[in-house]
């Protein structure tokens, strides 16, 4: 019953920026992560980023310091603000979730994706 909402793709040059959003709702008690994968055709899902309940970030190497993570507890929403964008970066990007929930028990949720395309 937990639905998470991803917005913000869309097509930009390479160098470019893009910020992308997403919400967390429904029945929830707690989130233990969110986090932010992306998929290219062909390739495998991979780990972009995450943030922790208690903020610990973790990147793959590959966006360290052009991509950053951030959350806000209180909106259950976590943003991935993206810089320096590479066309090797284009891919469907992923929210997901673990949570809590009012059962003690833990589910994992995904959203449905946002479109990320960078062109050279």
């Amino acid at each position: 019953q937990v639905q998470l909402v991803e917005s913000g793709g869309g097509l930009v040059q390479a160098g470019g920026s893009l910020r992308l959003s997403c919400a967390a709702s429904g029945s929830i008690f707690s989130i233990n992560s969110m986090n932010w994968y992306r998929q290219a055709p062909g390739k495998q899902r991979e780990l972009v980023a995450t943030s922790t309940s208690g903020r610990s970030t973790v990147y793959l190497d590959s966006v360290k310091g052009r991509f950053t993570i951030s959350r806000d507890n209180a909106k259950n929403t976590v943003n991935l603000q993206m810089g320096s964008l590479k066309p090797e970066d284009t891919a469907v990007y992923y929210c997901s979730a673990r949570v809590r929930g009012p059962d003690w028990r833990e589910y994992d949720y995904w959203g449905q994706g946002t479109q990320v395309t960078v062109s050279s």
